[in-house]
């Protein structure tokens, strides 16, 4: 993987867990820890980290739905 590459993956993966908790914290009513708890716990979470996988360049939504199931 070329660090371009490398760097758009880390880019989009923290976008997509900075909206991940921010619809924890609205869903729940949760403060930013707990909701940060649900995400990195979450068994979507090391999926998301792969970066072979290419889960990351799923829209925030889609992934909270898979959170979700």
């Amino acid at each position: 993987m070329t660090a371009n590459r490398h760097q758009i993956a880390t880019y989009l993966t923290d976008y997509a867990l900075s909206e991940l908790v921010k619809y924890v914290m609205e869903d729940t009513g949760c403060d930013i820890e707990q909701a940060m708890d649900r995400v990195y716990n979450s068994p979507i979470m090391p999926a998301l980290q792969d970066e072979e996988g290419e889960l990351y360049v799923q829209s925030p939504a889609y992934l909270y739905e898979l959170m979700q199931q």
